[in-house]
């Protein structure tokens, strides 16, 4: 009898973070997957299913941002090289070190603690989603200085390891490493970019999650796409009528609660 409002529930909160989402920006993956967890699901299911969630949300994204030509298909190539690989060692790594998920869970829990702090740094201090941001004058073509390329791959990396750990980083963590890393990208173009390497980077961890590790709940991701999709675009839409940077800001601190939380549980 609890399976109904359970999957009520369920969509409701994805309805509510993709709301989130579409008023502010701050990307699914610091929201959703404390969210889980409040809600009872062991920190392995609730990153594995995320990180599923992620790819497709963000998926959409993309196809907006192709068409807009603001994706920078050479630094994705360089931020993937690095964490592709990395990813799949991590999950590699956590399938043959650990017997069952219990091995790994506190590996798990201070990743997502150190990923949503950085991540409230970045919102408070940075930014990167500001609508008030200045236009860079400089094209998308600019001189890169020569460490520019190796810093990049291994960003790249180390998005690889803490995204399969935590879920988190892929959204807001990565557009602060490319401003950076590439100063003189175009706002929209660091947010396409980012988006663009974020896909597969999801879809290839959640995808270990699910075959290799049994960390994704399929029922459970149905029932929050069901929810976040609709409220995606509806936050977008009236995200012009509401104070973002205050929203933004208030989501940060809270972000940066539970990632201290997390860090020290």
């Amino acid at each position: 009898m609890e399976i109904v409002p359970d999957i009520l529930l369920y969509i409701l909160s994805g309805a509510a973070v993709g709301l989130a989402i579409g008023l502010t920006g701050v990307g699914g993956g610091s929201l959703m997957t404390p969210l889980l967890i409040l809600f009872g699901f062991p920190y392995n299911v609730a990153i594995g299913t995320d990180l599923l969630y992620a790819a497709i949300t963000k998926a959409a994204g993309v196809r907006a941002h192709l068409r807009a030509r603001s994706v920078r298909w050479d630094i994705v190539a360089l931020l993937a090289g690095g964490s592709i690989p990395a990813s799949l060692v991590t999950t590699l790594l956590l399938d043959t070190l650990f017997s069952d998920a219990s091995g790994y869970e506190p590996i798990l829990t201070k990743s997502l603690g150190i990923m949503l702090i950085l991540t409230a740094a970045v919102i408070l201090y940075l930014g990167i989603f500001r609508p008030a941001r200045s236009p860079v004058v400089t094209p998308d073509h600019e001189t890169r200085r020569p460490y520019t390329a190796p810093v990049t791959f291994i960003a790249g990396l180390f998005l690889g390891v803490f995204v399969t750990l935590s879920s988190v980083g892929a959204g807001a963590f990565c557009a602060a490493l490319l401003l950076v890393l590439h100063p003189h990208l175009r706002a929209l173009t660091v947010v396409g970019t980012d988006i663009a390497h974020a896909v597969p980077l999801t879809l290839i961890a959640g995808l270990g999650h699910l075959i290799l590790l049994g960390n994704v709940d399929l029922t459970l991701l149905a029932c929050l796409l069901t929810g976040s999709l609709p409220a995606i675009h509806l936050g977008t839409r009236v995200a012009a009528n509401l104070p973002g940077n205050v929203l933004r800001h208030v989501l940060a601190l809270l972000l940066l609660g539970m990632g201290i939380r997390f860090a020290w549980y």
